[in-house]
């Protein structure tokens, strides 16, 4: 199955890219989604446990994936 990563700011510099599709097995979590990232090159950056959203919805480690899902890795922001 499918699901399409979507990462921001830092993530997004770190990784190349803003947006990319990650094939997973049919019983996935966001845990192997994290897996997925940290195997590519500049993903060194992701701290170790990055907030997740899944559908929009926040998610933690062991929360579902399902092909067509959108994963979006968050990173820290700041503001004043």
């Amino acid at each position: 199955m499918s699901v399409t990563v979507l990462l921001f700011a830092s993530y997004a510099d770190a990784l190349g890219t803003s947006s990319l599709a990650v094939d997973l097995p049919s019983n996935a979590t966001v845990a192997d989604v994290l897996a997925e990232l940290r195997a590519r090159p500049g993903a060194e950056r992701l701290p170790p446990s990055p907030l997740v959203a899944v559908n929009q919805r926040y998610a933690t480690a062991g929360s579902a994936v399902r092909a067509g899902d959108e994963v979006a890795v968050i990173p820290p922001v700041a503001g004043g």
